[in-house]
């Protein structure tokens, strides 16, 4: 017979007796007959070839083996209470984990928002939080890392489940000096094709957009500086380096800058909540997608 065979249904109960020191009082604590728990011990011993108890009538003392088994006991009977306690919280909406990818130019104060708005109704969930460009969120559903991701755009293709939450606009971006500044009925993206522009990497799905809405405008935007994160892209254009198309700031900014509605074309992208077709959502993962599906991201 394997010793794990042997060990499994036996440890708790003699762990119990290593604690108590004594038979009736470990088969009083554990709901077993005293008659039982000492057949149990004594298998135990015979299966394992030691001794690990020394007794005295029904007072006991381990010996040295059973201090052995007792150390690993104990670590062993903790880690499968944790896992059990993991896995209840994972099955109920009250606890568990949730692992959320979303767009980077979300991190600021949608997400946050969302996640405050969250927790007063579900505070004993966790997160898992990463962010980056569309590719890159896809990358974490398809793995299993993300459970849901907040991305633009929603996509159609084979293997992911979504719906759009909500439009948001994007808006050119000048430096507080610059001539179009104090604008205020708008402006044509087409205004703006002489001048240089900082922009996300290559790659990033909002690069290709923006490139998209000035090839609709009749050009191709110079790229003076190129940058994977928002608020950088923010500060060079209030340092005077170019000109941006960017998401709305939903939070106050001190970069210099003025943030301008295009008029032509319409520059908006669909904001969506996007998971794994056929992969079952654990409770607090409905929870959440549930609640996102009601809440209002953007102002």
């Amino acid at each position: 017979m394997d010793e794990i065979d042997v060990l499994v249904p036996r440890l708790r109960q003699f762990v119990a007796v290593a604690r108590a020191e004594h038979m009736t009082h470990a088969a009083a604590e554990i709901d077993v007959p005293q008659s039982t728990l000492s057949r149990s011990i004594a298998r135990l011993e015979a299966d394992l070839g030691v001794v690990l108890f020394v007794r005295a009538g029904r007072t006991v003392a381990l010996t040295h083996e059973g201090r052995i088994l007792l150390r690993h006991a104990e670590r062993a009977l903790g880690e499968l209470a944790a896992g059990v306690r993991e896995i209840r919280g994972e099955a109920d909406e009250l606890h568990g984990r949730v692992g959320l990818a979303f767009l980077s130019t979300l991190g600021t104060a949608v997400v946050p928002r969302l996640l405050r708005d969250f927790r007063v109704e579900h505070p004993g969930i966790r997160f898992d939080l990463m962010q980056g460009a569309h590719a890159l969120l896809l990358d974490r559903l398809r793995s299993g890392a993300a459970d849901l991701a907040l991305t633009a755009p929603v996509p159609d293709g084979p293997g992911f489940d979504g719906e759009p939450l909500q439009e948001e606009e994007i808006r050119l971006i000048v430096p507080v000096g610059h001539p179009l500044a104090q604008r205020t009925g708008g402006v044509a993206l087409a205004e703006v094709a002489r001048e240089q522009f900082v922009g996300f990497l290559p790659g990033n799905g909002m690069r290709r957009t923006v490139e998209g809405w000035c090839r609709q405008s009749g050009f191709v935007p110079r790229l003076a500086f190129e940058s994977a994160d928002v608020e950088t892209l923010r500060g060079l254009v209030g340092a005077g380096l170019g000109v941006a198309l960017l998401p709305v700031a939903h939070h106050p900014h001190g970069h210099g800058i003025v943030e301008l509605p295009v008029t032509a074309p319409r520059t908006t992208r669909t904001i969506g909540l996007v998971w794994v077709r056929d992969r079952e959502l654990r409770p607090p993962v409905r929870a959440l997608r549930d609640f996102v599906r009601r809440a209002r991201l953007l102002p």
